[in-house]
């Protein structure tokens, strides 16, 4: 991908969500990070590894049916030779959810043991939910607490505050704000962030963003814009959105082609998973 657009975004609530997440991280024994399973490199902030230190690490691929299951399997394999736990999850439809509390039992068996030694029994695990906005994190605690108990949205930055949630008498969440980093060092991982909608659609051009995909999809998924829109197979990005435009009859004066309109819907669809399972990293490419 040619790198045209220049990502630079921190609001100011995402700085004071590091400090939080700082100064709670000692309150807690696993840090639970939810990345999204089309980007699991991409949507991870860097910041987790070097506040998580010393913390048991359990690594969530959700939204794993957007993406293809042999690459989620990839990526699970992945983490937990970095010494994560990892899982596939689709919180949305609750998807590997009901596995999640023995997950967690075990990712930090090492710290119960700890506290029986010491004679301190039936200690609640006291886990940090952590991850980029519109990951779905909030969609996470509300399926697995099983009640609506996380303010959930689907703009990127929308759960604020902190909040304890206890599942039950062995697991207590701590929710935090999704947080981003300062900026993007490497404008490919903006790129792939803006593509799964983790960068507010406002501050991007649209077009170019889409154009972007089309590139993205006709050299690792050949064929999919052409099943999906009943176009011909070309070469140039832009044309390929002039011809989804005349497809779906999206039309501006007239009879001109609204190409704006058309690269919202493209991305859209990739975003709903109405493309298909696509994944848009892999992890022998790290």
């Amino acid at each position: 991908m040619e790198r045209i657009m220049h990502f630079q975004w921190y609001p100011g609530h995402m700085t004071k969500a590091r400090r939080m997440m700082q100064e709670n991280i000692k309150l807690i024994d696993l840090i639970i990070e939810l990345v999204d399973a089309r980007v699991p490199l991409s949507s991870r902030n860097p910041d987790i590894d070097e506040l998580g230190r010393n913390k048991a690490r359990l690594i969530l691929l959700n939204k794993a049916d957007l993406a293809e299951d042999t690459r989620n399997d990839e990526w699970v394999d992945f983490f937990k030779k970095k010494g994560c736990s990892a899982v596939k999850v689709n919180s949305k439809k609750g998807g590997g959810i009901k596995s999640i509390q023995s997950v967690i039992q075990e990712a930090c068996r090492e710290k119960t043991e700890r506290d029986r030694r010491k004679g301190i029994l039936n200690r609640p695990v006291r886990a940090m939910v952590v991850g980029i906005p519109n990951v779905g994190k909030s969609t996470f605690i509300n399926a697995l607490a099983g009640k609506a108990c996380a303010k959930t949205g689907n703009r990127p930055g929308v759960t604020k505050g902190k909040q304890w949630i206890r599942l039950n008498k062995n697991v207590e969440l701590l929710d935090t704000p999704g947080i981003l980093w300062p900026k993007f060092e490497d404008q490919e991982v903006g790129l792939k962030l803006a593509f799964i909608g983790s960068i507010k659609d406002e501050i991007l051009q649209t077009e170019e963003l889409a154009a972007e995909l089309v590139k993205f999809l006709n050299s690792s998924y050949p064929g999919v814009l052409e099943e999906q829109y009943d176009i011909l197979a070309v070469g140039d990005a832009y044309e390929c959105l002039r011809d989804i435009a005349e497809s779906r009859h999206c039309l501006v004066r007239g009879n001109e082609l609204d190409t704006e309109k058309a690269a919202s819907i493209l991305l859209d669809d990739f975003r709903e998973g109405k493309l298909g399972r696509i994944t848009l990293e892999r992890p022998e490419a790290v």
